[in-house]
C-alpha cells in the first residue's frame, strides 16, 4: 500500500512527530482552503470548503494508516485479502469525522466559515463503486474489519461512472451517467509505480527450460495496465486505519503516434479507449456478447492486478520462496464475480514462479475462501467457453487442468457415476459449452459459506447439494450485519445520543451491548424521549420525500417502506397490490379502522431488466392516482423516490416505523437493510427468508409482522399453482386485479401492463405473488391496529433495536476471522493507545 511505503532511505517518518504537527483541525483546514485549493473566504461554493476539510481528515488518515502497516509489517502478521467487484462506500467524510472522534473539532474549525458540517457533508458525492447489498456489506465489512483492528486490505475496482443515476419520467426509469468522479475524490492517493500489467487475448505456447522442464507461455497478449488508489478506512476510536485499494485501468501507451499524424484518429486511441472501457463503468450491460466480453474483463482485471500486488510484495521481502505464502495470505472471494482468482493464482504460480501443479494447488486451495450470496441459480456466473478461449487462453487452460484432476476424485467418490461426473464438472456441457465460474470458487476453496442461516442450509441441500456430500467440512454459515457506526451513530445522531444518555457509549464499538436498552423499554419518559426522535426524523424524511418526489408526506402517519434493487424476487410488486387494494378500501368508504400510512418504495432496475423497469413504472402510476384523489388524502400518500443509494438511506432509515422485507421465501440470500432498519428501531413486515429468521428469532414473534410461504412449503405449493384460482378466491386480490385490469392507472396508456399481470396469473410464477397476498394483507392489517396504540409501537421500536445486537458486522468479521481467516487483531497498537489514554486522563 502506498501509506506503507519507505521514504528513500529506507526508514519511516516519525509518525508521532507527524501527528503532533496535525493537532490542530482549524489551522489545516485554513492551509488546504487558502493554499493547497488557492480559495478565499469571497468564495462561497460548499464544495471547496468539503474538498479543504476532507483533505484535512485524510492527513490524518494517512498518519494513522502508516503507522498501521508500520507496526504490522514489524509482527509479520497474516493478512486478509478482501477482493470485490462493489464497495459501496457512500460518504465518506461524516464516517471518518465519527470514527477519529472529531466532531468538536471540525465544528469548531468550520464556525470561522459560518458553515455546518450537514451542509459542508452535502457536497461530497456517494462513491459509485457499487450497486446494493453486496457492495454495501462489503463497505460495513471494511469499517468492521479497521474497528476490530484485523489485517484487512479490501481490492476492488475503481470505477469512472457508478451504477447510474436514475430520474423518474412519466413513471419510467431513465438512466444517466454517474459520473461521480467528476469533482475529484480527496480521499484517496494514487501510486503509480506499484501499477501492474493485465494481460488478454494472445495464445498460448511451449518452452522446455534448461532443466528439460515443459513449461507453457501466453504471449503476444494485449495489456493493459492496472493503476493503484488507495482510500483509507478508519476503525472507530482506535488508531487503526485500513486500505481498500481500488484499481483504475489505462493503455499500456497513451496512443500511437503514426497513425494520429497519419489521419487515423479513431484507430490512434482504439488502444486506449479499449483499455480504459475496463473501469468506465459498473455492471455494464451484459445483454449483448460485447457487454458479456466486458464483464469478465472486469472481473480478470480485478483479480490479476490484486493477486499480482500480495505475490510482489511477498517476492519483495522473501525473494521467490513461496514455502511460507498460505501462512501469510489469506482471500476472501465476495460472491462468484472474483472466483476466476483459483485459475489466476495457479497461473502466477506455475508461469511466472515455475511452481510444480501439485504445490501451487496446495497453497492456492488454502489460501482461497468463497461466499455465496445467492440462491439464484441464474445469478451464478457462467461464461462461455469460445469467449474464455479468445478472451483468457491461458486462463482456460488452467481450469480444463483443474477440472480433470477434479473429476478424477469424484469418479473415485462416485464410482462408475459419469452422471455424477457430469453434474459436477466445471464446464456445463451443451451447444456452447459454459464455464461454471461458482464451481470453479467451490473447487479452489478451502471455505465456502453463506451469508443466514437458511440461506447456508439451502445451499447444502439444494444448490450445492453434491458438492457438500463431497466435502462437508467446507461448508460453514456467516450471517451478514452492518456497521453500527454508519447504521446508527452517524446516521441517527439523535437516537445515539439518547442512547448513551441511558446506556454509555459502549455500545458503538460492541454492539452486543445494546441489549441493554430493553431495561427501558416500558420507561414512560424513555418513550417519550424515544417517540420524540422518531418524530424528528420523519420530519427529515418529509423534507426529502418533498424535495425529491413532489409528494407531501406527514409525519403523524405510520411510513412503511421498501428500499432496495428492483427485483421480482423482492416482491415491490406484492407491496403495490396491497396500496391498491387500500386505496379500494378508501374508494368504498371503509376508512372508519383505517390507519393513515405514507408508503416509500425506491429502487433501481438493472437497465435490460425489462420486468423490473414495468414495476416502477405500476408504482409511479399508482402514486400519481392516489396522490390526486382527495378521498385518499387524509389516508394513504405514496411516493417513488428516485436514485435511492446509500445517502438517501441514512434520512430514510431512521425515519421508517414499518420495514418491507418480503422477498419469497428461500430467494433472499440475507439481506442487510432489514438489519439497518432494525437497529433503528423499525418493526420488520417479512416472510420467513434469509436474515429475516434470525431477526424474528431474536426480537420474538410479538415485534414482527410475520406472513407468507415458508422455504420448505414453496415446491408443494408450485407442483399444483393455480394462481387465476387464488385470484377468483381472494375477495381483496379479485377486487385488485379487476381495478388494474380496467386501466385505471393507465387510461391513457392502455395495456402497459398486462405483462406484469400476466406473470402473476401465471401457474409458473416462482415468486407466488398471488399466494401469498391474503396473507400479507393480514399481517398488514395487524401492523396498522399496532401502530394505533403509540405506546405499545415504541415498545415495539425499541425492543427491535435493543434485539439487533447480532446483526452488527463486527460480530459477522469476527467470525469470519476466527473461523476462516484465522487472523489476529493489532493488539499492540490498542494498547499503546490505552496507555497514552490512561496517562493522559
Amino acid at each position: 500500500m502506498i501509506m506503507s511505503r519507505k521514504n528513500s532511505n529506507g526508514q519511516l517518518p516519525d509518525t508521532a512527530k507527524v501527528e503532533t504537527l496535525l493537532a490542530n483541525v482549524s489551522e489545516d483546514l485554513n492551509r488546504h482552503f487558502y493554499y493547497t485549493l488557492g480559495r478565499d473566504k469571497n468564495v462561497e461554493s460548499r464544495l471547496y470548503l468539503y474538498h479543504a476539510l476532507a483533505l484535512t481528515i485524510r492527513d490524518r488518515l494517512v498518519a494513522k494508516c502508516r503507522k498501521t502497516n508500520e507496526q504490522r509489517d514489524k509482527q509479520s502478521t497474516r493478512k486478509a485479502a478482501y477482493i470485490s467487484l462493489e464497495f459501496l462506500m457512500g460518504r465518506a467524510l461524516g464516517n471518518a469525522i465519527l470514527n477519529l472522534d472529531l466532531e468538536d473539532d471540525v465544528k469548531k474549525a468550520l464556525e470561522q466559515y459560518s458553515a455546518e458540517l450537514e451542509c459542508v457533508s452535502s457536497a461530497e458525492h456517494d462513491a459509485g463503486l457499487g450497486n446494493g447489498g453486496l457492495g454495501r456489506l462489503a463497505a460495513c465489512f471494511l469499517d468492521s474489519c479497521a474497528s476490530l483492528a484485523l489485517p484487512v486490505v479490501g481490492y476492488g475496482i475503481r470505477y469512472e461512472y457508478g451504477m447510474f443515476n436514475q430520474s423518474i419520467e412519466n413513471g419510467y426509469q431513465v438512466e444517466h451517467p454517474d459520473n461521480w468522479l467528476r469533482e475529484g475524490h480527496p480521499w484517496e492517493l494514487s501510486a503509480p509505480e506499484q501499477s501492474k500489467r493485465v494481460k488478454f487475448f494472445g495464445h498460448v505456447e511451449s518452452y522446455v527450460d534448461k532443466h528439460g522442464r515443459t513449461h507453457r507461455a501466453w504471449v503476444n497478449t494485449q495489456d493493459v495496465l492496472a493503476v493503484p488508489y488507495d482510500v483509507p478506512i478508519p476503525g472507530y476510536k482506535n488508531d487503526i486505519v485500513n486500505t481498500l485499494r481500488l484499481w483504475k485501468a489505462e493503455a499500456t501507451d497513451e496512443f500511437n503516434l503514426r497513425e494520429f499524424n497519419e489521419g487515423s484518429y479513431s484507430d490512434a486511441v482504439a488502444q486506449k479507449n479499449l483499455a480504459e472501457q475496463i473501469s468506465m463503468v459498473l455492471y455494464p450491460n451484459d445483454s449483448s456478447e460485447n457487454g458479456k466480453e466486458l464483464r469478465l474483463r472486469q472481473q480478470y482485471f480485478l483479480t490479476s492486478s490484486s493477486l499480482q500486488d500480495i505475490i510482489d510484495d511477498w517476492v519483495t521481502e522473501n525473494d521467490e520462496n513461496f514455502d511460507d505464502f498460505a501462512k501469510f495470505h489469506v482471500f476472501q472471494l465476495n460472491d462468484t464475480h472474483p472466483s476466476i482468482a483459483v485459475a489466476e493464482l495457479m497461473r502466477l504460480l506455475i508461469d511466472e514462479y515455475e511452481i510444480e501443479w501439485d504445490k501451487a494447488w496446495e497453497i492456492t486451495s488454502s489460501t482461497m475462501a468463497y461466499t455465496n450470496h445467492t440462491l439464484l441459480p441464474e445469478a451464478l456466473e457462467r461464461w462461455s467457453v469460445p469467449l474464455f478461449e479468445r478472451l483468457l487462453p491461458r486462463l482456460l487452460e488452467i481450469i480444463y487442468e483443474i477440472n480433470a484432476r477434479f473429476l478424477a476424485q469424484v469418479a473415485i467418490h462416485w464410482p462408475g457415476d459419469v452422471a455424477k461426473q457430469r453434474e459436477l464438472s466445471l464446464i456445463e456441457e451443451g451447444d456452447v459449452p459454459q464455464i461454471r465460474m461458482a464451481y470453479l470458487a467451490i473447487v479452489g476453496s478451502f471455505s465456502v459459506n453463506g451469508v443466514a442461516a437458511l440461506h447456508t442450509e439451502l445451499l447444502k441441500s439444494g444448490l450445492f447439494n453434491t458438492f457438500y456430500q463431497l466435502w462437508p467440512e467446507k461448508f460453514n454459515n456467516k450471517t451478514n450485519g452492518v456497521t453500527p457506526r454508519r447504521w446508527l451513530a452517524h446516521c441517527n445522531p439523535d437516537l445515539k445520543s439518547l442512547i448513551t444518555d441511558y446506556i454509555g457509549d459502549e455500545w458503538i464499538a460492541d454492539f452486543s451491548k445494546i441489549k441493554d436498552l430493553r431495561r427501558y423499554y416500558d420507561d414512560k419518559q424513555f418513550q417519550t424521549k424515544w417517540f420524540e426522535v422518531k418524530k424528528a426524523n420523519k420530519d427529515k424524511l418529509v423534507a426529502l420525500v418533498k424535495t425529491q418526489c413532489g409528494v407531501e408526506f406527514d409525519s403523524d402517519m405510520m411510513f412503511d417502506v421498501q428500499v432496495k434493487r428492483i427485483h421480482e424476487y423482492k416482491r415491490q410488486l406484492l407491496n403495490i397490490l396491497h396500496v391498491i387494494h387500500l386505496y379500494i378500501q378508501i374508494c368504498k368508504g371503509e376508512t372508519k379502522n383505517l390507519t393513515p400510512r405514507c408508503v416509500l418504495i425506491g429502487g433501481k432496475a438493472a437497465p435490460g431488466y425489462y420486468m423490473a423497469k414495468q414495476i416502477i413504472k405500476l408504482i409511479n402510476n399508482v402514486a400519481e392516482v392516489i396522490n390526486k384523489d382527495e378521498r385518499a388524502k387524509p389516508y394513504l400518500r405514496v411516493a417513488f423516490i428516485p436514485n435511492y443509494n446509500v445517502t438517501a438511506m441514512e434520512t430514510i432509515c431512521p425515519a421508517t416505523d414499518l420495514s418491507e422485507q418480503i422477498s419469497t421465501a428461500g430467494k433472499e440470500a440475507s439481506g442487510t437493510g432489514n438489519m439497518k432498519f432494525m437497529m433503528n428501531g423499525a418493526i420488520t413486515i417479512g416472510t420467513l427468508d434469509g436474515a429475516n429468521i434470525e431477526i424474528l428469532e431474536n426480537v420474538g414473534s410479538d415485534n414482527f409482522f410475520l406472513f407468507g410461504a415458508k422455504a420448505e412449503e414453496t415446491s408443494a405449493i408450485k407442483s399444483s399453482y393455480n394462481p387465476q384460482k387464488v385470484i377468483q378466491d381472494s375477495e381483496h386480490l379479485s377486487a385488485v386485479f379487476k381495478l388494474l385490469e380496467s386501466g385505471h392507472f393507465n387510461l391513457f396508456e392502455p395495456n402497459i401492463f398486462d405483462d406484469i399481470i400476466n406473470a402473476v396469473k401465471c401457474p409458473s410464477d416462482p415468486w407466488l405473488t398471488a399466494h401469498d397476498f391474503d396473507s400479507y394483507c393480514e399481517a398488514q392489517s395487524n401492523a396498522a391496529r399496532a401502530y394505533q396504540d403509540k405506546t405499545h409501537w415504541t415498545q415495539m421500536s425499541i425492543l427491535n433495536t435493543a434485539a439487533s445486537g447480532k446483526f452488527s458486522s463486527d460480530r459477522t468479521i469476527s467470525q469470519y476471522s476466527e473461523e476462516i481467516w484465522q487472523i489476529e487483531p493489532d493488539l499492540k497498537q490498542i494498547k499503546d493507545k490505552e496507555q497514552m489514554e490512561k496517562q493522559h486522563a
